[in-house]
């Protein structure tokens, strides 16, 4: 089996709302997550995929929904003003944790065959 890992940085803000400590308030975080690609064997050129092919992938996903977004549970209080602010922002049906982000991005790439 081989494996290759990329690496994209960005920033995104959110709350958890039912958190007892101090993430239940705003904040935002600059995070690095990694995306590994796994094949039994290797392509024709000797590689599990080009390095290329997973930055354009992620980089797009993450530019799109991610990148200096709020994320923000689909009932919390602040999406009405931030309607009302033409403020950029995504609800989600789960609480915004590392966790979810990661099963989003774990999502996107399991329909893509590289």
């Amino acid at each position: 089996m081989y494996t290759i890992t990329k690496e994209v940085y960005f920033c995104y803000g959110h709350r958890l709302m039912n958190h007892g400590g101090k993430c239940r308030h705003l904040h935002g975080h600059s995070v690095k997550a990694s995306v590994s690609i796994q094949q039994a064997s290797l392509n024709e050129q000797s590689m599990v995929c080009d390095f290329s092919d997973i930055k354009d992938c992620v980089e797009s996903f993450v530019d799109t929904y991610l990148d200096h977004n709020f994320l923000l549970h689909k009932d919390d209080p602040l999406i009405p003003m931030l309607t009302d602010a033409n403020e950029r922002f995504m609800v989600l049906d789960e609480h915004p944790t590392a966790e979810v982000l990661s099963k989003m991005i774990f999502k996107h790439f399991a329909v893509i065959r590289f």
